[in-house]
């Protein structure tokens, strides 16, 4: 039969090509024809709320039972080992990154630049010049709080004083800013209030970037928005800068340092360790990322019929990628549910020759740069948004040290994790601490 002919089954067979799924296996077409026994799990216990709270001992009956889990009530496939999401990580031929704008249906109303190196420039220059300053006013703020908290008034506010340091925000726009950008961040949730909120904050930050993009342009500055302006000059909309601030990433560093702190504070002795051993901060970041990630899953999408991992996956199937199942394998890390800062098997190659993010962690964790290639950054090009976001987390941590003698939870408090809606990312929310 030659390229692209078309089976008895209906299915495309193209044997040269290498992305094409061809005619069925047998394990396929058994696996049609007598279906499969999941009786271990059902869907809805993966929407619950003790899923939220705690994903891992579901997470580890799916992978260990079901590592390709036909998810009929998300109309998804759930992937949980760590070789099966690596594979599709790497494989841009077969599988698909869709847009957080297609969440809400406006990806074709504006262009998103973040990827554009200039911007990727200027976030690199505020993330090394400014958390370390930005940092020590957050601490200096929680030192006169009667309650300080570690997560809403340090982790959830660096990422985005970093944010507006890189717009140059004006001060009397920053607490509305703040507050437009969280909930637009927010309704990619699939809840359907949350969606509504934040299709009200794109609508609200387009018509604040309008007069933003008119200042720029009789007074341009250092900033995202200037930046912007060179790359599309008056072709560039607010609609442009909505989008492109819509696909960043803040759920790595807010979520990322919450748990690193919430790890430490729970087991004293992991935090003296760091304290007496500055260099085993960024390790620790590392781990916090493979032990307790705070977003659970990436979604992607096949771009054509593919057969892979026992199944017959049609063109446009949504899969489920579980960095917190594939991070807690036992096949790929030793003692998987230990938090441990010196491991020996966090920072590894990548099978099939990739290296992850920047060549550094084995580790998965998504918003940090697809994998890379090259076991090196090109010294002319910024340093990947892994290598920025893990260097602020450790310039951060490391600040926290520095300027507070002793830092301990709050007597009579049991913080723990979870995630506030499906969908959202799986953070310590409150940590409530006492300083001296």
């Amino acid at each position: 039969m030659t390229s692209g002919a078309i089976g008895k089954n209906g299915v495309r067979i193209d044997r040269n090509s290498e992305t094409t799924a061809a005619y069925r296996t047998y394990e396929v077409y058994q696996r049609e024809r007598v279906g499969e026994s999941t009786e271990k799990i059902k869907p809805r216990q993966l929407i619950s709320d003790s899923y939220q709270a705690n994903p891992y001992p579901l997470l580890e009956i799916l992978r260990e039972n079901y590592p390709c889990y036909r998810d009929w009530l998300s109309n998804s496939y759930w992937i949980t080992q760590y070789d099966d999401v690596t594979s599709i990580l790497a494989d841009e031929a077969n599988f698909e990154t869709r847009s957080k704008a297609s969440a809400y249906g406006v990806a074709e109303s504006g262009t998103n630049l973040r990827d554009e190196q200039a911007l990727v420039e200027i976030e690199e220059r505020v993330f090394d010049e400014q958390t370390r300053t930005i940092s020590q006013k957050l601490i200096g703020n929680m030192a006169l709080s009667e309650r300080p908290d570690l997560v809403t008034d340090f982790a959830a506010q660096l990422p985005l004083e970093l944010l507006k340091a890189q717009l140059a925000l004006p001060y009397e726009n920053m607490e509305w800013f703040t507050k437009a950008y969280w909930r637009m961040q927010r309704g990619t949730s699939w809840l359907p209030q949350l969606r509504k909120e934040g299709k009200r904050a794109i609508a609200e930050l387009d018509t604040f970037f309008n007069e933003l993009i008119a200042q720029r342009l009789s007074d341009p500055a250092d900033d995202l928005i200037s930046a912007m302006l060179k790359i599309k000059g008056n072709d560039l909309t607010a609609r442009d800068v909505t989008l492109t601030l819509l696909e960043g990433d803040h759920e790595t560093l807010h979520g990322g340092l919450a748990n690193l702190w919430y790890l430490l504070l729970s087991q004293p002795e992991r935090l003296t360790e760091v304290s007496n051993n500055t260099r085993l901060m960024k390790l620790a970041w590392l781990e916090t990322l493979r032990h307790s990630t705070p977003v659970l899953t990436a979604a992607r999408f096949t771009r054509h019929e593919v057969e892979r991992f026992g199944r017959l996956l049609p063109q446009g199937a949504r899969l489920l990628c579980s960095a917190a199942a594939a991070n807690r394998d036992p096949r790929v890390f030793k003692e998987p549910d230990c938090f441990i800062i010196d491991r020996k098997d966090l920072c590894q190659r990548e099978p099939r020759g990739h290296y992850r993010a920047d060549g550094l962690a084995s580790g998965i964790a998504w918003g940090l740069g697809k994998p890379s290639k090259h076991p090196a950054v090109p010294e002319d090009r910024p340093r990947s948004r892994y290598a920025i976001i893990r260097d602020a987390a450790v310039s951060a941590s490391l600040a926290i040290i520095d300027e507070v003698d002793l830092i301990k939870l709050t007597a009579n408090t049991s913080p723990t994790m979870g995630a506030l809606s499906v969908g959202e990312m799986h953070s310590c929310w409150r940590l409530p601490v006492t300083l001296a």
